[in-house]
């Protein structure tokens, strides 16, 4: 479930432009005398009216400081003083105005925050990670984790997929030594998870351990950790090494962590190419 916060405006059409086109919404909705705009998954409604509703303060943030910065210098006219670490709370914001005179904050939490976003810009948004922070990932969060990976499809609701953690930093190293440069990324993480599965359970066991893996890299992304797709890991030593049955099947071992940085998209073809004639 989601909700809206709706104000009236005299000034509509300016409004629309402006959240558009200088904060970068979308148009949720737009009703004629009434649009509702879409900031990642806060929704925020302006309708038309004899009078301005500019009380309370329209909130946006973001996952790094850069960009609270690169807003202040579009903003830098109407704000009300540079950024900066609040010391009541733990953010880095500052406050403008829109052209109706309504405050807006733009602010990053620190340490950043998680299970907030929506469901494109978990889609579009999730990178290939190889190099981490050195924090520890709570034991809490990874079982909330592995509260929604455990709706993973499988192959007649066989569920024939398992995640086995190390945390071991010598195992670390030995698994980040197994494929040379590919596989480096592991040793970088404070842990790794191989993401398993039991052929005697499935005869789509490949395909189930496919989509838990990915499930997990999706579910990580949106706790805020990052995952690298670490292929060719389904190998004796490895198994070995984590007490994976040599039977079983292991579709990757990546590393899991909160990301140093979150890459750029890389340049993505056309939609043309992704789909073909026949």
């Amino acid at each position: 479930m989601s909700g809206i916060v709706f104000f009236r405006t005299r000034q509509l059409e300016k409004l629309s432009d402006f959240y558009t086109g200088e904060i970068k919404c979308d148009i949720w909705m737009d009703q004629g005398d009434c649009m509702i705009f879409r900031h990642g998954n806060f929704l925020f409604g302006f309708c038309k009216g004899d009078k301005a509703e500019i009380d309370g303060i329209l909130t946006f943030f973001f996952r790094k400081k850069e960009e609270i910065d690169d807003y202040y210098e579009k903003f830098k006219s109407t704000a009300e003083a540079p950024p900066r670490d609040n010391p009541r709370f733990p953010i880095y914001n500052f406050f403008a105005r829109d052209p109706e005179g309504r405050k807006i904050e733009f602010q990053q939490f620190d340490p950043p925050v998680s299970e907030y976003l929506c469901g494109d810009e978990l889609l579009l948004g999730r990178r290939s990670i190889r190099k981490f922070d050195p924090t520890d990932v709570p034991d809490e969060t990874i079982e909330k984790i592995l509260n929604t990976c455990r709706f993973a499809p499988t192959s007649r609701n066989t569920q024939a997929y398992y995640f086995r953690f190390a945390k071991d930093k010598e195992v670390l190293k030995r698994l980040s030594e197994i494929r040379g440069k590919s596989s480096e990324p592991i040793a970088k993480a404070p842990m790794a998870v191989a993401i398993c599965s039991d052929p005697e359970l499935s005869k789509r066991h490949i395909q189930d351990g496919c989509i838990a893996a990915y499930h997990f890299m999706l579910t990580a992304f949106f706790f805020g950790l990052g995952t690298c797709w670490i292929a060719a890991m389904d190998r004796d030593n490895v198994k070995q090494m984590l007490g994976i049955p040599l039977s079983h099947y292991v579709t990757t071992v990546t590393p899991l962590g909160y990301p140093y940085k979150i890459p750029r998209a890389p340049e993505r073809k056309e939609i043309d190419w992704f789909v073909r004639e026949y």
